[in-house]
């Protein structure tokens, strides 16, 4: 397979295609790269506690998007927000045990997530690095008119946030004790998380609260 044996180029700084004055990874440290796109999916130069990760995926891409298609998946890289992401194939479909399935609510958050930044790209209201700044208040608001139904308590509304903030989607800040809401950054890896065929994607959801729907934004957390 051309991947392993560009792997083992890699590691023994033989590699073709390794830029100039670039760092030769250890396997484990190539091997852990790998690791952490799959389970992360969307990481940007800023994502805490994942080491020189970016870097190391960012000058070896052309590697990590060929390791990648092999397994169905597309890589992207983007310099002008400093991120590196997995996305699946518009149009195809994923049943292996990478994917796992978002609830219901879990989906109609990312949803709102992903009008609130829309929002912000249309109105010019995005920050460097295409970073949408708002709150969970602007984000229930939306959840509401996008949806029409109740949106989650304020302790599952966390718990879901920290599992997009896992995937790359948002940052969440501290709670803001006076005005009762929490800042979120929006980051444009909620694109990856929920591509254009997501609103199509939606009319799969059933009324019931036990609906889910099988969604690749939500891997497993490895």
């Amino acid at each position: 397979m051309v991947e392993l044996r560009e792997f083992s180029q890699i590691v023994d700084g033989e590699w073709p295609e390794t830029p100039v004055g670039a760092k030769t990874p250890s396997a484990d440290e190539l091997t852990s790269a790998i690791q952490v796109m799959i389970t992360r999916q969307v990481i940007f130069s800023h994502t805490k506690g994942l080491g020189g990760t970016y870097e190391l995926v960012n000058t070896y891409g052309s590697f990590f998007a060929r390791y990648f298609k092999a397994m169905g998946l597309r890589f992207i890289s983007s310099p002008r927000d400093q991120m590196v992401a997995l996305s699946v194939p518009q149009g195809e479909s994923r049943y292996d045990a990478v994917y796992e399935r978002l609830t219901k609510e879990e989906t109609l958050v990312l949803l709102a997530l992903r009008l609130v930044w829309e929002e912000a790209v249309a109105n010019q209201d995005i920050a460097e690095g295409g970073i949408c700044e708002t709150t969970t208040g602007d984000v229930i608001d939306r959840y509401k008119s996008a949806t029409q139904l109740d949106p989650p308590n304020e302790g599952r509304l966390m718990d879901i946030l920290r599992l997009f903030q896992r995937r790359g989607a948002v940052r969440v800040g501290s709670r803001d004790s006076i005005e009762k809401v929490t800042p979120i950054s929006i980051l444009p890896g909620v694109v990856v998380l929920a591509p254009d065929t997501f609103l199509d994607d939606l009319k799969l959801l059933g009324a019931g609260p036990s609906a889910v729907m099988d969604e690749p934004a939500n891997q497993n957390e490895g």
